[in-house]
């Protein structure tokens, strides 16, 4: 049966691509049941069309009032029964609308080993920050940018001459595989947040 979930997304939909992937070949225990833009011109909403799944574009009027915005989201994740909400490439917050509706259960990735290189020039900050090692985060969101409980995180190592492009097209790799293994994880019930905020995963 898997896991009922939403996608949330801005721009090119790479990691909502390897999500399809993962669910067409078998091996991720999910069903999309909506697909989220915050942006019209996404092409993430062309990959969402082309393989079938209802799809929700909300004009920069809605997301003028952020709070209405995520009221509007909520609403549609309710009403197809979303039971995860992933932020695959989602440029925006979520407040406490899609937050309450979904206690534990917003997913975001992060493009490095949270706490550091927060917000949204993660992989040009750990760049130029010249750091050997940097990776990818998946955690829960919370009402405060790029915090909230860990899941799960892969460090990659960062080889002496590399551009940032290549930086980026490595960290997209791992992104591409450790958000579908992390979304098998829940669809198996693993994860659990503790008392103090961590997360347990068995």
């Amino acid at each position: 049966m898997g896991i009922k979930i939403g996608v949330l997304l801005s721009g090119s939909g790479t990691n909502l691509q390897a999500i399809i992937d993962r669910i067409e070949a078998g091996t991720l225990d999910a069903t999309i049941e909506l697909v989220v833009s915050s942006r019209p011109d996404a092409y993430g909403i062309k990959r969402a069309e082309k393989h079938g799944l209802q799809t929700l574009t909300l004009s920069r009027e809605i997301y003028a009032d952020p709070i209405t915005a995520d009221e509007v989201i909520a609403a549609e994740l309710k009403m197809h029964d979303v039971e995860y909400v992933i932020m695959a490439g989602y440029m925006r917050m979520v407040h406490a609308p899609i937050l309450a509706a979904y206690p534990n259960r917003v997913v975001n990735l992060h493009p490095a080993l949270l706490p550091s290189f927060k917000g949204a020039h993660a992989i040009q900050d750990a760049y130029d920050y010249g750091v050997k090692v940097t990776g990818v985060t998946v955690h829960f969101a919370d009402d405060k940018y790029d915090c909230g409980p860990i899941i799960a995180q892969r460090a990659l190592v960062v080889e002496e001459g590399w551009s940032v492009d290549e930086l980026e097209e490595h960290i997209h790799a791992i992104e591409h595989e450790l958000y579908p293994n992390t979304i098998q994880l829940l669809a198996e019930g693993r994860v659990r947040v503790r008392e103090n905020g961590t997360v347990e995963v068995s």
